[in-house]
């Protein structure tokens, strides 16, 4: 009797461990730990019979814990509308006036921007919000057949440090095993004027692509180009840096509008997978 009564508590505590995974046995493949403002955040990615998921883990100052639970391709979906959701937090803070948000221009519900995404049975809300003690993005997770709802807050400021460390996951967990290439080229970086132009190579369940991103003061905007469009995206750019140099009258230049494939553009390597470990030459 005693054993039966251990085993049923043991089971009871993995339930509330994590009640989408019960019953099931896990295996941590990696963790990632963040400290953003007053929070710790934990990002573990697991394994069990099902496939590999990653838990999102909030521990507030006052040690209170709360967590959400995305498969790797809801895991991908979140961390491009991390982006997109940073981006527009970056105009927000372009436009405003220095110092604490004013209470005047807040919604009445708080939500500066909201968006939702659905796997199998589970929902996920993500409402950047503001109230008086700065904007962060909350992100709940319900179930439709019924169950808690549980949600973790990440401040507005570490939502690229947040997005970095889960590209990071994504990228050497990826959902596509196969297709997975380990030794992608290295960032680049180039500052012109007062810019900086941020080159990163990344991979998700999609294939490898690279993040263009412009940087200024107070100011983020970036472009994703999946990896089949660099030659076609080398070409017509290589072609703009021909015809502006150009005598005033000249006629087109030689063999078209994309006729210059002999001619690397001398920031765009031809091929960027034998660069060395380098992205764009």
């Amino acid at each position: 009797m005693e054993n039966r009564n251990t085993e049923w508590v043991l089971g009871k505590i993995q339930y509330w461990q994590d009640p989408s995974q019960q019953g099931q046995m896990e295996q941590e493949l990696a963790t990632k730990m963040l400290q953003i403002q007053s929070k710790r955040f934990y990002l573990d990615v697991k394994q069990n019979r099902r496939g590999r998921f990653i838990k999102v883990a909030e521990i507030g100052a006052d040690g209170r814990r709360s967590q959400i639970f995305l498969a790797l391709s809801t895991a991908a979906e979140f961390r491009d509308h991390l982006s997109t959701f940073s981006d527009y937090y970056s105009s927000l803070v372009a436009v405003s006036v220095v110092g604490p948000p004013n209470p005047d221009n807040v919604p009445e519900d708080g939500k500066l921007k909201s968006e939702m995404m659905i796997k199998d049975n589970r929902r996920y809300y993500l409402d950047l919000k503001e109230n008086s003690r700065g904007r962060f993005l909350r992100v709940s997770q319900t179930i439709t057949r019924g169950g808690p709802r549980s949600q973790v807050a990440i401040p507005a400021q570490g939502m690229i440090e947040f997005r970095d460390a889960l590209t990071d996951l994504l990228d050497e967990f990826s959902t596509d095993e196969h297709a997975y290439k380990p030794d992608l080229p290295e960032g680049r970086h180039m500052h012109v004027d007062n810019k900086n132009f941020y080159f990163d190579i990344g991979q998700n369940n999609r294939g490898v692509y690279m993040r263009i991103s412009e940087v200024k003061t107070n100011f983020r905007t970036a472009i994703t180009l999946p990896e089949k469009s660099w030659a076609r995206f080398r070409d017509i750019l290589s072609d703009y840096c021909d015809k502006i140099k150009q005598p005033a009258g000249a006629s087109g230049a030689p063999g078209g509008a994309l006729g210059v494939q002999d001619q690397p553009h001398p920031l765009v390597g031809n091929n960027t997978q034998q660069d060395g470990g380098t992205s764009l030459k």
